[in-house]
């Protein structure tokens, strides 16, 4: 591993941490003595089957990105936010079949986790993913919450 301050390739392990999908070091460069972290995440080859067909692959910074926006402004660190992601994407590994998934699928899964930990990141998700076409069917989705 190679140290981001001096660019030296000799570090050593000083904690390592796993939880589910991911496993966190903590490093010291034995050259300048400063410490950083890295990240260790299994990653699938997996494709998303688009509405129109088209498929792309998975990207977990495309997920972060979603999810963080619709978590924007809440009481979430990047921290919560980045295990909020590696849940999701242990449960799209789990359902995917195959290497495909359909991005249905993905909004579903994205939805489901949201509902469990905010409710306005849930509705901020649920007014773009089901294309609330007025505000009856705004409030019908919030009575549902209720």
């Amino acid at each position: 591993m190679q140290c981001p301050y001096c660019i030296n390739t000799d570090t050593k392990v000083t904690d390592k941490r796993s939880s589910g999908s991911v496993a966190r070091r903590r490093r010291e460069c034995l050259k300048c003595g400063k410490r950083f972290t890295t990240y260790e995440r299994i990653e699938l080859d997996l494709n998303v089957i688009k509405k129109d067909g088209r498929r792309e692959k998975f990207s977990r910074e495309k997920l972060l990105r979603g999810v963080a926006k619709n978590l924007e402004k809440r009481p979430f660190t990047s921290e919560q936010i980045d295990e909020v992601v590696n849940e999701i994407q242990a449960n799209i590994y789990r359902v995917a079949k195959d290497k495909d998934i359909k991005s249905s699928k993905i909004g579903e899964i994205v939805m489901n986790n949201l509902k469990k930990i905010d409710k306005v990141a849930y509705i901020r998700f649920a007014s773009v993913y089901r294309e609330f076409a007025d505000i009856d069917e705004f409030k019908e989705e919030l009575r549902k919450l209720k």
